[in-house]
């Protein structure tokens, strides 16, 4: 087969698709990834069978990011100021605090007084002051599951607020400088 000629008599290696405005889609984003979207948390993690991870600590650094259409008005897609309070309000909340997953099923948990007794296979593992633990609705305190836990609760706090034109949300949890895990949920019909 010949390939097709363009209005003019050239040659083209296949059809010519003119774009009209009116088809081209675009979108936003803004990000935010500040020094002080911080917490300082201990953790272990749970593996297969019956090994379970020894408590340490990371300083975990947060970024997020949205995606959607610019305000007509203002020519933004969120005030940047915006996403850091709500970023801000839930790190602080989890900062200095001993991350403890309570949808982990290798773990159960006893609440004596003000100290909190973990339990791994149903052996005696750890207490905690309870002031000093964020029992967090995670199976395990990765950052993976870090990353989805907040990036769900942006979500939520951003449409009680009424940002319901957001199309994309993103959130990364870097636990260590250069490793850290995404969540990412599309807001379409949220």
């Amino acid at each position: 087969m010949a390939p097709r000629l363009r209005s003019g008599g050239s040659r083209a290696s296949g059809p010519v698709i003119a774009a009209k405005e009116k088809d081209v889609q675009s979108s936003f984003r803004v990000q935010v990834c500040k020094d002080y979207l911080v917490f300082a948390s201990a953790h272990f993690i749970t593996f297969r069978g019956h090994q379970c991870e020894t408590l340490h600590g990371h300083n975990y650094r947060v970024g997020v990011m949205v995606e959607g259409a610019v305000d007509d008005e203002c020519l933004f897609v969120l005030d940047f100021s915006i996403l850091k309070r709500i970023v801000r309000q839930l790190v602080d909340a989890i900062d200095h605090k001993v991350l403890l997953p309570t949808r982990n099923p290798k773990l159960g948990y006893r609440h004596e007084g003000d100290k909190v007794h973990v339990d791994y296979f149903g052996q005696p593992t750890y207490v905690f002051p309870a002031a000093d633990c964020a029992m967090l609705p995670v199976q395990n305190s990765t950052a993976e599951m870090l990353a989805e836990y907040l990036g769900n609760q942006v979500r939520e706090q951003l449409a009680t607020e009424g940002f319901t034109h957001l199309t994309v949300l993103e959130l990364e949890v870097e636990e260590n400088f250069g490793q850290s895990a995404t969540y990412r949920v599309s807001l379409a019909g949220d």
